[in-house]
């Protein structure tokens, strides 16, 4: 079977209804692409839930909608025009043919293993290691997140490769895909614990990790409650995000026992301030590294400071 897609460039005041109206007309799906993409006017967005709301397009758009072949894509684009209170005679688009394709083997194909750090691959189980030498996890694209392709990922496994935790216990909170927990284990830790509040993410950590040959041991929190497991570590990793961080301020500072070490990731440049601001008066956090507009946050507690 082959699709069309309808492409058509408009404002951002204009993007986010017009996607609303395609969907009603009868397009199977529509996606928003910054027009600018790839060059000099390219603009990233950033955000995360409990934010203030804040533009959901680009200056300049460009939405795109698959239709099924067959389908009157003019009618369509001229319905959802109306529909927005623009004059379809002045919406512009240009159709592109889908053809039916192998989507399992491109899916694959856009997947190909991330080196990171000085000695770390991520790996999909479609490929061989381009270094077996190398601390090599096989992980493939799932629901949890975590794959290593994410700045926010790649900074908290950068800093465990430059602090190895040998012999040392590690709580990775927010585990997602069980990324991190695995790297501390293979880093040498002894001891390590993944917490996380999907259910799902957990399933997909354990899968992950006797994939890998790690020994971690992966709970929902209440579970962790109950578990009888040491409650306070010698490394406390989270890649979340800058709100739900800065509320569990008090919580995951106190898992850190007294000369451990906190790190935080998740958090844009722009709101390192208030992130480490609520972590004050616990532990002192400072930027341990950034990358693309993100920063890992890291903190020592002193020994005898609990």
């Amino acid at each position: 079977m082959s699709w069309t897609e309808i492409v058509i460039e408009v404002a951002r005041t204009h993007a986010e209804a017009l996607s609303d109206a395609l969907m009603e007309a009868g397009a199977l799906s529509v996606s928003v692409e910054d027009a600018d993409f790839g060059t000099d006017a390219e603009q990233p967005l950033f955000g995360e839930p409990g934010m203030e709301p804040t533009d959901a397009a680009w200056e300049h758009s460009r939405v795109v909608a698959l239709t099924p072949i067959e389908a009157d894509q003019a009618s369509i684009v001229a319905e959802a025009a109306q529909a927005v209170g623009l004059v379809a005679a002045d919406v512009v688009f240009t159709l592109r043919a889908v053809e039916e394709q192998d989507w399992v083997r491109l899916t694959q194909s856009q997947f190909e293993p991330i080196h990171i750090g000085k000695n770390i691959w991520v790996v999909p189980s479609w490929h061989d290691a381009p270094d077996p030498q190398a601390l090599v996890l096989e992980l493939d694209p799932g629901l949890a997140f975590g794959t290593g392709s994410h700045p926010t990922t790649r900074l908290c496994m950068e800093w465990l490769e430059a602090n190895p935790p040998v012999g040392l216990s590690v709580l990775d909170y927010g585990c997602g895909s069980g990324i991190l927990a695995m790297v501390a284990a293979k880093l040498g830790s002894t001891d390590v614990i993944g917490i996380d509040i999907d259910p799902q993410a957990i399933k997909s950590a354990v899968f992950n990790t006797e994939r890998n040959h790690c020994d971690v041991a992966y709970y929902l929190p209440d579970e962790f409650a109950i578990s009888g497991h040491a409650h306070t570590f010698d490394v406390v990793v989270a890649n979340i995000l800058a709100n739900p961080l800065k509320v569990m301020a008090p919580m995951l500072s106190g898992r850190v026992r007294p000369g451990g070490k906190l790190i935080l990731s998740g958090v844009l440049a722009t709101q390192v301030e208030e992130v480490t601001a609520a972590y004050a008066p616990f532990i002192a956090l400072s930027v341990w590294a950034e990358h693309e507009g993100w920063v890992a946050l890291a903190g020592h507690l002193p020994p005898g400071q609990a």
